[in-house]
């Protein structure tokens, strides 16, 4: 069973006064990531539900003090697992929090959207959340070791970093399949906003495509025939639901830069591969720098949920075409990374963006990987 980085973070938020929400993805790991973290406190007796569950929802449907107490009895935890599917799940939780105080709520769901529209309101101040992705390059390290782990680069970047898929490589196609289908459609699909199957199919394969280039809604909206509203709120639904990230364009001293663009990365390198069709080895690609582009920034993403950081994060680009792959802002000062497949290629960072941004400068290849997605060992 491979340890999760965030188990120390969530461990020290236990029995705090305050609710331990985990957000992410469906089969990202939560169900076992709270087993380890219950594993750790098997002094304390742990009641558990699931949201999927009828008799979980009807038994937790309009609540109160006295009902509560007696659902949990002498438990000193409560785990309640797809805790979006509850009506009332935030009423729920701010009742114990505040009522039944010897207890420690932990929820988790793969609907954000969901969960945390129904939470934030009564929970605000009662809570801490983390983001629980996919396997990172720092766990798998530490798991497998340098060397091995650099040898399954061309796994991860097709196959991606999903526990079912790194444990099971044999069967990664297969599985990813099933698990893009799961997750990017079924879980979706729950949701009244979403009534167009096929449109969806068509913005997450046309978003795969265009991996490493500015997305333009206008013409996305022209190749998926929608219009731009529905395009823009399918892509907020396909974010909240941790499928794809965006960057925004970093414009703040450069007459010439392009100032609304977005980028839009995929949280897992495999379900590009799924909607697209395309498991082919990586001597047979000619997307293979996209394909590094995307699992860089998506591990990084990785690491900064894992340690809990939150610096603003952008790409760069001029009219002329000037550009900068990933960079991020923490306070004044700035991170500008160019991402490489070919360790021999030149990377040039412009001068005018240095001359507008003074920063440090970093140029990520598959040989120092690790100095980018590990900076701390």
């Amino acid at each position: 069973m491979i340890v999760r980085n965030q188990l120390k973070y969530a461990q020290d938020r236990l029995f705090k006064g305050k609710a331990l929400l985990v957000f992410g993805p469906r089969q990202s790991g939560k169900s076992t990531f709270i087993a380890q973290l219950l594993a750790q406190n098997k002094n304390k007796k742990a009641l558990i539900l699931n949201g999927d569950d009828e008799d979980t929802v009807e038994l937790l449907s309009k609540p109160n003090s006295t009902k509560l107490k007696g659902i949990i009895g002498k438990h000193k935890i409560l785990y309640i697992d797809e805790a979006q599917r509850i009506k009332d799940i935030g009423i729920v939780i701010k009742i114990i929090v505040d009522q039944i105080k010897t207890v420690q709520v932990i929820a988790t769901g793969s609907s954000a959207f969901e969960l945390a529209n129904k939470t934030n309101e009564p929970l605000t101040g009662r809570k801490y959340e983390m983001l629980l992705l996919p396997f990172s390059y720092g766990e798998l390290v530490q798991e497998f070791g340098f060397l091995e782990e650099k040898r399954n680069l061309e796994q991860r970047l097709v196959y991606g970093s999903y526990p079912e898929i790194v444990t099971n490589p044999a069967d990664a196609a297969e599985h990813i399949k099933l698990l893009a289908n799961s997750y990017l459609y079924k879980d979706l699909f729950r949701l009244e906003q979403l009534s167009k199957p096929l449109l969806l199919e068509k913005i997450v394969k046309a978003l795969a495509l265009q991996i490493g280039s500015e997305v333009n809604f206008n013409e996305l909206s022209q190749l998926v025939q929608a219009d731009n509203k529905t395009i823009e709120k399918y892509v907020e639904l396909l974010e909240k639901a941790f499928v794809v990230f965006r960057l925004p364009a970093l414009s703040k001293n450069v007459r010439n830069e392009i100032k609304k663009g977005k980028k839009i990365y995929f949280y897992d390198n495999g379900i590009i591969n799924a909607v697209t069709g395309n498991f082919s080895p990586l001597h047979r690609r000619n997307d293979v720098g996209t394909l590094w582009e995307n699992y860089v920034i998506s591990e990084r993403q990785k690491y900064l949920a894992q340690n809990q950081l939150d610096p603003k994060t952008y790409f760069w680009r001029t009219v002329q075409q000037q550009e900068i792959d990933y960079i991020e802002e923490i306070g004044k000062k700035y991170l500008a990374v160019e991402i490489k497949w070919n360790a021999k290629a030149k990377a040039r960072f412009s001068t005018t963006f240095l001359d507008a941004y003074p920063s440090s400068q970093m140029v990520i290849t598959p040989d120092n990987v690790e100095d980018f997605l590990m900076p701390n060992i």
